[in-house]
């Protein structure tokens, strides 16, 4: 008689080392909820006809709603729009034809959904950290993400979609290291010494248009992450040919929204129509690497005006002459902007407030404090030749390149910021006293669940 077979002694963390349990999720999302509902965030002004609720995204997805289209960013009926890119604006829409546009409910949902992605965030940081360093930083890394404020804030207090391009950006940059094995045993059975496989790769190619489609700034990161991948491999080959699949995946995500914009502009407008606009408005001639909101058509009636008689397209390549002009005019300026928005993106944005002074030192500080921390953790991942280390820099690299020569705002570091948590972590466990054990990689550790 043939011996039934016995069940595996081996727990699922142990199959799983790199994945937590789902508590430090929920526990992220009930205090982002918890938050939000409390403190009444949700709750948004209604001055401007609710335009902090959602700003041009909010605007675009009641034209969706109420039969406009993917149009009208601004006040009044200004005609079809690529001022921002498609998905959050169709989240968002479906949101409102079933709770109301602009109602408390539909505040209440959307700011859930921010939650939802935000806590989800967690899983993928802690799955970074374990690959590239070990548990012990992971766990930490998770913890921080979950339940430090200032990374939070964006889902609790924005309707924008600051959180779910975090997740996507941290979800891919988790699928790129289990494509490259970081972090598992080198004894692995032969079959699978390559995990770059079809399915990941036209997963790759999913994920990456769901990118475009939320966030077009994070495609500058695509390249950089699509040949990381590529390295290493035995089969270089079939890896093209899976990656020129991942490419076509990622470019039919991608367009129906290209098809939209040609059928409504006349030309070819791949994400978003609005480049030269905030070109100028980041580099114009009073520009001081800032953006000047006060010309923006949001603000200025008589911008609106002129946006609505030329159309979107004609508008902002008007606008962006006029940024090229001012950049050849005075380079110097241009130059001292770009340092300026360079200092901005990792010290911290300065921005009117009417709260005290120490509460605008604490808020710089904090920023300023976690973007020295990330980089001097970077440089000790390099140092150190941790594993994926080069993603790290790609990343840091990348991310806030266009941002540096157009405009910048705090809330463009967030894609990073679970990168800057891990890497920060890093950096001050590598400070205690030596402790082997906390050293041993995560593969030779005993992968206990997490409670």
């Amino acid at each position: 008689m043939t011996p039934s077979p016995q069940p595996s002694a081996e727990p699922n963390s142990q199959r799983q080392p790199f994945l937590p349990t789902w508590t430090i999720f929920w526990v992220a999302f009930l205090v982002r909820v918890a938050y939000m509902t409390l403190a009444h965030t949700y709750r948004f002004r209604t001055y401007g006809d609710h335009f902090q609720f959602g700003w041009e995204m909010g605007r675009i997805a009641r034209a969706l709603v109420t039969g406009y289209g993917f149009a009208d960013p601004f006040s009044g009926h200004t005609g079809p729009t690529a001022w921002v890119a498609p998905l959050y604006p169709l989240l968002l829409a479906g949101i409102f034809r079933v709770f109301g546009i602009f109602t408390l409910r539909s505040a209440w949902v959307i700011l859930t959904f921010n939650s939802f992605f935000s806590a989800l965030t967690t899983r993928t940081t802690y799955e970074i950290a374990a690959r590239c360093l070990n548990r012990r930083v992971a766990i930490w890394a998770a913890w921080i993400w979950a339940l430090y404020p200032a990374a939070m804030q964006y889902a609790v207090r924005w309707v924008w979609e600051m959180s779910l391009s975090t997740w996507l950006f941290t979800l891919v940059i988790v699928l790129a290291l289990r494509m490259r094995r970081i972090g598992e045993p080198e004894a692995a059975p032969r079959a699978n010494a390559d995990a770059r496989t079809l399915p990941r790769w036209l997963l790759f190619g999913l994920l990456w248009g769901l990118i475009a489609l939320s966030n077009p700034s994070l495609l500058l990161f695509l390249p950089a992450n699509g040949i990381w991948i590529l390295l290493g491999t035995c089969s270089i080959r079939r890896q093209i040919a899976y990656a020129t699949a991942a490419a076509l995946v990622c470019l039919g995500c991608m367009a129906p929204w290209i098809v939209r914009n040609a059928l409504a502009f006349h030309q070819f407008i791949p994400m978003r129509a609005n480049f030269g606009a905030e070109l100028y408005l980041g580099n114009g001639p009073d520009a001081r690497g800032f953006l000047m909101e006060y010309n923006h058509p949001f603000q200025s009636p008589d911008q609106l005006r002129l946006y609505q008689q030329m159309g979107e397209v004609a508008y902002a390549k008007m606008r962006g002459r006029f940024a090229e002009a001012a950049i050849a005019a005075d380079p110097g300026l241009f130059a001292r902007n770009c340092f300026k928005r360079f200092y901005f993106f990792w010290i911290s944005v300065p921005h009117p407030s009417d709260d005290a002074w120490y509460v605008e030192a604490g808020r710089v500080a904090n920023f300023a404090f976690a973007s020295v921390a990330g980089l001097l953790g970077l440089a000790l991942a390099c140092k150190r030749k941790m594993p994926g280390v080069a993603l790290f820099v790609w990343a840091f690299v990348t991310v806030p390149l266009i941002y540096y020569f157009v405009t910048v705002h705090a809330r463009f570091r967030h894609p990073l910021e679970p990168l800057i948590a891990i890497l920060a972590v890093h950096l001050f466990q590598s400070a205690q006293p030596r402790n082997p054990a906390a050293h041993i990689p995560v593969d030779a550790q005993p992968a206990t669940p997490l409670p």
